[in-house]
């Protein structure tokens, strides 16, 4: 184990608080950071609903199916007549 060698440069007793504190340091840079530069923590804290998705988008879903149907057709076409 490599990373136990540094107990022998670095008494734990000073070791462990600073590795303690730099991690909760880290943590507390990167929560504020994403409270401080998104848009939706404030309406997230307010308790603001989701965002509904627009109704219109289930009809394009069907009009590839119809695109296909033709070329299927080929394909069986050229199937039979090999």
């Amino acid at each position: 184990m490599k990373e136990g060698r540094i107990w022998l440069y670095v008494s734990p007793n000073v070791g462990l608080p600073l590795f303690f504190i730099a991690f909760v340091t880290a943590s507390l840079l990167v929560h504020a950071s994403i409270m401080t530069h998104t848009t939706w923590v404030d309406t997230f804290w307010q308790g603001a609903s989701k965002v509904e998705a627009p109704a219109a988008a289930a009809p394009a879903a069907a009009e590839p199916a119809a695109e296909m149907a033709p070329a299927a057709d080929a394909m069986a076409t050229n199937e039979a007549a090999k």
